[in-house]
């Protein structure tokens, strides 16, 4: 930690907003920089669910909590408020300390302030940003360049601050949580796609959500709103005409259009061709060459729950696509195959519109098997009005359950695809208990 952080920080009085994982990496940093600041921790979580954590803290003499119902209250006590992904910006508490003159960043907005290299990849889209971001990974490696991943994906990048210099790659997915109150932009910055998401509260641990579309996608391009002409933003080119209506949200790098690409691939899917168009525009801009290029595309196995392949067994092939909790995403997973489908379908609700989704099924499935959730009886509503069978849409309480009717309704030549259009949360905690789950039922 530079010492000028420490002059600017001394004094000040800190909460953390949450304490998920950027949060827990950024208050290591300070601890082990030995920050004097008093830290207090807000959570609407009690002590039992912090469990290990609270017990391992709760002998910091600086720490101070503020935890379960009282966990946004008098925020304007605090000077810098660092907010967790998760936690809404229209939260009350914030707007009242904002008023109080108290200043909201974030533990992104300290990293890019305080990150030794200018070499950051940042990487965005409602779909496609995670196996993007991996991908990159995977061909500036190959590469021979020295590189480090975080972010959305799950490793927060003051886990590694210490480890970067200053001619070091860094590779961010960022969501749209995370972009929505970013200052900087990264060098490199890649949009995959934009569809309807976030727009209701589905994570009971992450309550965050958009008011509106606009304010989404907003969210989403400020990947790019501090670009200088010194910058490059990668757009989808089916994207373009939304892109050109919020041009001048989109800063002032260059901006470059990719499309699909057929290179040989591990990856099922139409779209994960873009994510791969999208990877090789952004090597081809570093000069990276073609060989290398081919190289790491053959041999990128993707992420778990992407559209994962599971096994094949008795001719059923079995699918993971977990990951896909929004309708256009499931739509996207149908177009990618010919062969008859078994889906699994259904989840807690995040407000989306399922007409077009029951379509997409009408047309391509011929068992959908229903898992319950607080989304699923307006799927099943929709799949009726198109007279879609009642027959062919079973409702399951179980994993268990769906994969021993999916067997029960598959032949020979058959995909079963769990592929939800939905969150994962009552049957499930997260989407990665629903995908294992998947998994483990197929494989018995």
């Amino acid at each position: 930690m530079s010492m000028n952080l420490k002059i600017e920080l001394a004094g000040k009085k800190i909460a953390l907003l949450g304490l998920g994982l950027e949060n827990q990496a950024l208050l290591q940093y300070f601890l082990k920089y030995h920050l004097k600041n008093t830290i207090t921790i807000c959570d609407s979580r009690a002590v039992k669910e912090l469990g290990e954590r609270y017990q391992i803290l709760k002998q910091v003499p600086q720490i101070r909590w503020r935890l379960g119902k009282k966990y946004n209250q008098a925020l304007y006590n605090f000077d810098l408020l660092f907010r967790s992904p998760g936690w809404p910006m229209a939260c009350p508490g914030i707007q009242e300390a904002l008023k109080h003159e108290a200043t909201l960043t974030s533990a992104m907005n300290l990293f890019f302030s305080l990150c030794p290299t200018s070499n950051i990849i940042g990487v965005s889209g409602t779909k496609g940003k995670g196996t993007t971001s991996s991908l990159v990974y995977q061909i500036l490696k190959t590469a021979g360049k020295k590189v480090l991943l975080g972010g959305n994906i799950g490793v927060a990048p003051f886990n590694f601050i210490n480890k970067i210099k200053p001619t070091d790659w860094v590779v961010l997915e960022l969501s749209s949580f995370q972009l929505e109150d970013l200052k900087a932009s990264p060098k490199y910055s890649i949009i995959t796609n934009i569809y309807k998401e976030h727009l209701a509260p589905a994570d009971p641990l992450n309550p965050n959500y958009h008011k509106n579309f606009r304010s989404y996608i907003l969210a989403k391009l400020n990947i790019a709103r501090a670009q200088t002409k010194a910058d490059y933003l990668f757009l989808n080119q089916k994207f373009k005409p939304l892109f050109t209506s919020y041009q001048r949200h989109l800063g002032g790098g260059r901006k470059i259009y990719f499309t699909g690409s057929k290179l040989a691939s591990r990856l099922v899917g139409n779209y994960n061709q873009e994510n791969i168009g999208a990877a090789i525009a952004l090597a081809k801009t570093l000069r990276i060459s073609n060989d290398t290029i081919k190289k790491a595309v053959a041999t990128f196995e993707g992420l778990e729950h992407r559209l994962e392949f599971v096994a094949k067994k008795e001719g059923i092939t079995y699918y993971d696509n977990s990951f896909a909790t929004t309708p256009e995403s499931t739509i996207m997973d149908l177009q990618s195959f010919k062969a008859p489908i078994i889906l699994l379908v259904g989840g807690a609700d995040k407000g989306a519109n399922f007409k077009p989704l029951a379509r997409a099924i009408k047309q391509k499935v011929k068992l959908a098997i229903l898992l319950d959730g607080t989304a699923t009886k307006r799927i099943s509503q929709e799949l009726i009005k198109i007279k879609y069978g009642r027959a062919k849409m079973p409702l399951v309480k179980s994993m268990d359950e769906a994969i021993k009717t999916a067997r029960e309704g598959a032949e020979p030549g058959d995909i079963v695809l769990l592929s939800t259009a939905c969150a994962s949360f009552g049957l499930f905690k997260n989407y990665k208990e629903r995908g294992n789950l998947f998994k483990y039922y197929v494989n018995q």
